[in-house]
């Protein structure tokens, strides 16, 4: 790996359980090794950064959802702050581009087609890649639920059903359906950004050969 100046290297995934934290976690290693000033935003640091405190009150108002402009503007003002601090990578845990969630606050594709394209102009000139962590859902949320617990299933299950455009998830046969289509929508919506998109098919990989994987194909890393 050699530093860059200005990337973004956001990792979501196809489902739970897809190895999302464990790769970010190399990825953002790696990069301090080889000399880059580098941010890692965890899944959980949207409740606490400054940049997304408008995300955190919006979210907890007693709506469970957020305004896709607060999105947008909270994301700009991050990427602004870590270029401000002369962060070279910054390696982030499901932040970009936020398409599960607008999905389950009930946003349709052509709403979600603009918030990404909001975004795009929000994070220039910092370069962005995104990493797409595929697996077969139902493979991947048998893990989930082995690695958490059968407590953790059923928060899954009625964090979905609870959310507007989630609803028809009922159990996990129905998570993994909704997440088939929401592949279906993520693929397509990210091939019309501008944005480096990498697709790793992590079910025939461990977490080893998924992270030279991603390490051998990152553009300048």
């Amino acid at each position: 790996m050699t530093p860059v100046t200005g990337h973004m290297i956001a990792v979501v995934g196809s489902s739970p359980g897809v190895g999302k934290s464990t790769l970010c976690r190399a990825i953002a290693r790696r990069a301090a090794e080889s000399g880059a000033t580098v941010d890692h935003f965890e899944e959980a640091d949207i409740l606490s950064r400054p940049s997304f405190r408008p995300v955190a009150e919006e979210f907890a108002d007693g709506t469970g959802s957020v305004r896709p402009a607060t999105l947008v503007e909270s994301t700009r003002d991050y990427v602004a702050r870590s270029r401000a601090a002369g962060v070279d990578v910054l390696v982030t845990d499901a932040l970009l581009p936020f398409i599960p969630s607008l999905v389950a606050w009930g946003h349709d594709e052509s709403v979600i087609s603009t918030v990404l394209a909001d975004l795009e102009e929000a994070v220039r000139p910092t370069r962005v890649t995104v990493v797409y962590l595929r697996d077969d859902p139902d493979t991947a949320l048998r893990r989930a639920v082995e690695r958490e617990g059968p407590d953790w299933e059923d928060w899954y299950v009625t964090k979905l059903g609870d959310s507007p455009g989630t609803r028809s998830v009922k159990d996990l046969s129905s998570a993994a359906e909704h997440l088939r289509r929401e592949e279906e929508l993520t693929v397509r919506l990210l091939a019309g950004t501008d944005w480096h998109v990498l697709s790793v098919d992590v079910g025939r990989r461990d977490a080893a050969r998924t992270e030279q994987y991603v390490r051998e194909n990152l553009p300048d890393l």
